[in-house]
């Protein structure tokens, strides 16, 4: 059974979804907004207004965006069992990783060789987070 400091492996199983769940939405609700910036409207109030509703009223965007309020969710009860101090660093670095590869598959250019370094520089500091956390 996987254990990992005081995250077990339920929790593990908890964290990994809401890495996927925010890492696959955020590139998606970046794609779907397309078209905000060419909202102009009078007024602060009535801006917010028309924007709130070409992103209310655009159903890519919302099931994207309640897809990852899901995974804030979780996240939210996955606190409650998990060692914060593991399980932000455990989140938010695989996070990072979906969200790479997600933003690749829909066409983005997510960077070369240097993205590749960050991502695996993170990888090795939420495993010394771990490792020290055993």
């Amino acid at each position: 059974m996987l254990h990992i400091g005081k995250v077990g492996q339920g929790d593990v199983m908890m964290l990994c979804t809401v890495a996927v769940l925010w890492g696959f939405t955020n590139p998606l609700m970046k794609k779907f907004s397309a078209g905000l910036e060419n909202i102009k409207s009078a007024g602060a109030v009535t801006q917010f207004l028309c924007e709130l509703h070409f992103l209310m009223f655009n159903w890519k965007y919302m099931v994207s965006f309640l897809t990852n309020i899901g995974g804030s969710v979780l996240y939210y009860v996955s606190l409650s069992s998990a060692d914060v101090s593991l399980a932000s660093p455990i989140t938010n670095a695989l996070t990072f990783i979906v969200t790479i590869a997600t933003s690749r598959q829909l066409g983005e250019n997510v960077g070369g060789t240097k993205v590749f370094i960050g991502m695996l520089l993170v990888v090795i500091g939420v495993f010394l987070c771990v490792l020290d956390k055993s």
